[in-house]
């Protein structure tokens, strides 16, 4: 299936908003208020969220486009920042929007680990998903589950026409694989795998939580074989009781050790990849949550820790 071509980026309606300090267009609709949140050793305020409308040329759709940015983000492009995109948008920085109430707590955990200078400032970005989140997700025609309008084979031209331009041309970003990241997790995760192996070079960092690779008789596993552009660094999650059910719990994990074995053998070392198998740890939020800092600091900390 072809993807329909798209401008550049998308044009977005430009709103009043207070205290301008951008000198391009606004970051757009609507800043989001966030708690502040204390670290260990001194209070952090969890940064400024920002989110636009994003109108699909490519899917034909619309979305929202979260953007977390650091506390001393000001926006004259003096300093440029590092980004990391992950998909389910919805679910990363706010419990109102998450799904069963419970977010990835991505403005918090990113702000603690910055002020404790465990990682680089760096600009985040949510994007949400869509009711045709499986279609757009699976890049497969699939029986489990069933998709047989697979659209996820357009994604990376998704990610590359419409959404890094979007975020590329209205903040200060650092661009090339080695400032720009992605993740997600369960369709998310498998459809960030698959545009690694769709488009490599573009991304240098990859986040994968809880990946679907069953999906399509585990093709994902099929196409990862012999593939060798991998990015610089990847996080790898997943847990031991993520179906509830014993024998699929088993093979889930049997797929991730394989996927490990198959980057393992690509050349890709304990600085480049880490895997971390968390025994009880079920398919939810609260899980990705709970690993993220460790998954943030691998890929972002000059310091790799074990």
């Amino acid at each position: 299936m072809g993807c329909r071509k798209t401008p550049r980026f998308p044009k977005s309606k430009k709103l009043k908003a207070e205290n301008s300090i951008y000198p391009m267009s606004r970051p757009t609709t609507r800043k989001l208020k966030l708690k502040p949140v204390a670290s260990a050793a001194l209070p952090v305020s969890t940064g400024n969220l920002w989110s636009h409308e994003l109108s699909s040329r490519i899917f034909g759709n619309t979305r929202l486009v979260r953007v977390w940015l650091p506390d001393d983000y000001d926006g004259w492009g003096a300093t440029r920042y590092p980004v990391l995109y992950l998909n389910d948008g919805q679910n990363l920085f706010d419990p109102v929007t998450a799904f069963a109430g419970v977010h990835w707590q991505v403005g918090e955990t990113a702000a603690r680990l910055i002020a404790e200078e465990k990682i680089p400032p760096l600009i985040i970005v949510g994007i949400d998903n869509t009711k045709h989140r499986a279609c757009e997700y699976i890049p497969y025609k699939s029986k489990d589950p069933k998709v047989l309008n697979a659209k996820g084979k357009c994604y990376p031209e998704f990610l590359q026409r419409e959404v890094m331009p979007l975020i590329e041309e209205r903040y200060s970003v650092l661009k090339g694989p080695e400032n720009t990241g992605l993740g997600g997790s369960s369709l998310g995760g498998l459809i960030s795998l698959y545009t690694q192996l769709a488009v490599p070079g573009v991304f240098g960092r990859l986040l994968i939580e809880s990946p679907s690779l069953f999906v399509a008789n585990r093709k994902i596993l099929d196409e990862s074989r012999g593939f060798s552009s991998w990015p610089a660094r990847t996080y790898l999650g997943m847990g031991t009781r993520e179906t509830g059910n014993a024998g699929k719990d088993a093979k889930t994990v049997e797929d991730v050790r394989e996927l490990e074995a198959i980057l393992r053998a690509a050349g890709l070392d304990e600085q480049r990849l880490k895997v971390r198998i968390e025994e009880g740890a079920t398919h939810t939020e609260s899980a990705w949550a709970a690993r993220l800092p460790e998954a943030l600091k691998f890929l972002y900390s000059d310091r790799i820790e074990n």
